[in-house]
């Protein structure tokens, strides 16, 4: 099968992925900090490692920071659950997937940005809504659904400016664009691991720059302080409670050295060229629409005539894997007018090749055609 749903996980990792894995769920599954043991220690710096290797790669000054968690949803739910407070105002934006969104709408006061019908955010209309009890700023670095890539770095310099706390969600870009902490004036990073990462699902993790100032959505046994009845502040221990993924994290720190060997600009620029010329390929189509800004990830959203996108994606027979419909992001639907039926999602990965955009696009042209026969 032909495989295509890179935003949604990495299906192909790199060997060292699976080979750390497989060798730390066999001889390194020990519970790290529970005891001064050699195994015990030696979780203990798989976890340390990979959180310095996130540092190096998004530019942050202190890797004991980066917290790991399940995946980017808890990673932004710790941040926006552990920002906000007692009823304070946030701003998020119709690009936005659920996993802010939800929190959001869930809290009771906030304000959402709108996009053009690119699926882009301007930074003058952000400011905009910015109100005197705003606590928080979230926006996605680049669009789950058709990738359009958000002006980040100018809305990070705004909310320096305004005093106001930024998070990125990068679960869309973490491995293929440059991620810079510090020339983002993020606040904080929420990250996917198993995608543009390459680890293992389960993995992802959130950066703070200032974790003291986060209530900690989880709190427990940490393996530290133990004679007290109060979760630690200093870091990662004030986010680190119960046990932690080890084997993931460690084979995490595989695919993080593979995106540093190679370079996440030069990933990038390997998927995103393969996703515009299977996007050309769909322009040249008749009853095909694709949606979506040129400045964008490899992500490429479309639709087949009137075509419903689950019927799209029933045509294809089981020969390849997209997704179709809503991809969690209701609200980006609509601002791409697509809110009647979804979209096809096909995402391109570093494994992919120049005979997938042929595949696809012999697939999609198969199906024009039928309809326009």
């Amino acid at each position: 099968m032909l495989y295509l749903d890179n935003a949604a996980t990495t299906l192909k990792k790199p060997l060292a992925v699976y080979t750390q894995l497989i060798k730390s769920t066999i001889f390194s599954s020990s519970n790290a900090g529970r005891g001064s043991h050699k195994k015990s220690m030696e979780a203990v710096r798989a976890i340390v490692d990979t959180q310095d290797l996130i540092a190096q790669l998004f530019n942050i000054p202190k890797p004991q920071n980066v917290v790991f968690t399940q995946n980017a949803t808890y990673a932004l739910n710790t941040a926006i659950f552990g920002t906000v407070r007692d009823g304070g105002h946030i701003v998020v934006t119709a690009m936005d997937h659920n996993s802010v969104l939800r929190p959001a709408f869930l809290l009771g006061n906030c304000t959402v940005v709108g996009a053009d019908e690119n699926g882009y955010v301007r930074a003058k209309d952000v400011e905009k809504a910015i109100r005197e009890d705003t606590e928080l700023i979230v926006c996605t670095h680049a669009s789950n659904v058709c990738g359009t890539i958000q002006p980040v770095y100018e809305i990070g310099r705004m909310a320096k400016k305004h005093g106001i706390p930024f998070l990125i969600d990068a679960a869309q870009t973490a491995g293929c664009l440059t991620v810079d902490a510090v020339k983002m004036n993020a606040d904080m990073i929420a990250f996917s691991g198993h995608k543009g990462l390459m680890g293992p699902l389960g993995t992802g993790g959130l950066y703070m720059k200032n974790p003291e100032k986060v209530f900690p959505l989880a709190v427990g046994g940490t393996g530290s302080n133990s004679e007290s009845l109060i979760q630690p502040e200093f870091m990662p221990d004030r986010f680190h409670s119960g046990t932690m993924n080890t084997p993931g994290i460690a084979a995490l720190g595989k695919g993080v050295k593979y995106v540093l060997r190679y370079g996440a600009e030069a990933i990038g620029r390997y998927e995103k060229a393969l996703a515009e010329r299977f996007k050309e390929n769909l322009m040249n189509m008749d009853n095909v629409t694709v949606y979506g800004s040129d400045n964008s990830v490899a992500t490429v959203a479309f639709n087949v005539g009137n075509l419903g996108s689950e019927e799209v994606f029933e045509r294809f027979g089981g020969r390849v894997a997209v997704r179709a419909g809503y991809h969690c992001a209701p609200l980006a639907h609509r601002a791409l007018g697509t809110s009647d039926r979804g979209v096809v999602r096909a995402s391109f990965g570093v494994f992919n090749s120049k005979n997938d955009v042929s595949k696809m696009t012999d697939y999609v042209y198969r199906i024009s055609k039928d309809l326009k026969g």
